[in-house]
């Protein structure tokens, strides 16, 4: 029997490092009452804005709603969206030291159009490419200061492909993981899916795995998962597959077991952000059971009760004790 309680109490007593790419999530709300006589397309009638944490931003928000001591490393702008960022991460009690200004790019901006509580239309505001080498050197320094200053359990790449982890960001960041015996989990997006190696957890979707792979498989299945595991692994050398798969559910695996958790019934309102609390929960679990499918389990919980709020939301704390109660 799994004692809930103690879990969730460990969990708070976790330092966690969350390394990606940081986005300032921007909603224009509004009515939509007609079309535009100028082209074919639904006028919106703003009637307020909302500004929300996104993409590394929103991996934080979970581990600090589970209590976890949270620590973000990215890059921002030097502008009015990065302030406004900024002053959101702090209030949220995610620590910002080690996110570093940049005169070279602005600050990731999604903005949503939303029209009776559905996204109509998305622009971003963004540079993508890599860092520059002196801001990577920065960035660099100051993870190897604070990896050998405090004592962190957990270190989260949550890359959205904007150009925070470089290569050799991702390199230097793993070395010094496996040197000193630090749990590394990791969203991967498309441009660096196979320089993530040797890490705890790698935890792609399906649809990523399916281009990495150049996969066209239209049937699947708990074997089809397992193969697709074992040439990810000859690539990476990680530990754990963790694969979601949308309404599915997520699959996982390691040397010693798999298995398809399937999802739970929800009234699915939006999906954004899913990913960011699935990748936050399965590695402060797994950091502290190091029970690789109770950690599945209750990211697959977390996921789906986030797809039940409209925009990205970070996952309620009790909420997901009391469901993991019911359903575990």
């Amino acid at each position: 029997m799994i004692n809930m309680d103690q879990l969730f109490s460990d969990i708070k007593n976790l330092e966690v490092i969350i390394v990606g790419d940081m986005m300032l999530d921007t909603y224009w709300w509004g009515n939509v009452e007609r079309i535009s006589p100028e082209a074919p397309v639904p006028v919106l009638s703003r009637t307020h804005t909302e500004y929300r944490i996104g993409g590394a931003g929103n991996v934080a928000l979970n581990t600090v709603a589970l209590g976890a001591t949270t620590l973000l490393f990215s890059v921002i702008g030097n502008d009015d969206a990065g302030n406004l960022l900024l002053k959101k991460l702090e209030k949220a009690n995610i620590h910002t030291t080690n996110i570093l200004r940049s005169n070279e790019r602005p600050t990731t901006n999604k903005i949503r159009i939303m029209g009776r509580n559905q996204q109509m239309m998305r622009i971003d505001d963004e540079v993508t490419e890599d860092i520059s080498e002196g801001i990577e050197k920065n960035l660099l320094e100051n993870f190897k200061t604070c990896v050998s200053e405090k004592n962190i359990s957990v270190v989260i790449f949550e890359d959205y492909n904007k150009g925070v982890l470089t290569k050799n960001v991702i390199r230097e960041m793993q070395a010094v993981c496996v040197e000193k015996n630090i749990l590394t989990t990791v969203d991967p997006k498309h441009n660096n899916f196979f320089e993530y190696k040797n890490s705890g957890i790698f935890k792609p979707n399906l649809k990523e795995v399916r281009e990495a792979l150049h996969l066209s498989v239209d049937k699947l299945n708990e074997e089809v998962l397992q193969q697709i595991h074992n040439t990810l692994r000859k690539t990476l050398s990680h530990q754990i597959s963790l694969i979601t798969l949308s309404e599915k559910g997520i699959f996982a695996q390691n040397n010693l077991q798999h298995e398809i958790i399937p999802s739970h019934n929800r009234d699915i309102a939006d999906v954004s952000g899913a990913g960011d609390t699935v990748i936050a929960v399965v590695s402060l679990v797994y950091a502290v059971s190091k029970n690789m499918i109770l950690a599945a389990k209750i990211a697959n919980i977390a996921g789906g009760l986030v797809c039940e709020e409209v925009g990205t939301v970070p996952v309620n704390n009790k909420r997901l004790q009391d469901e993991c109660l019911k359903l575990l």
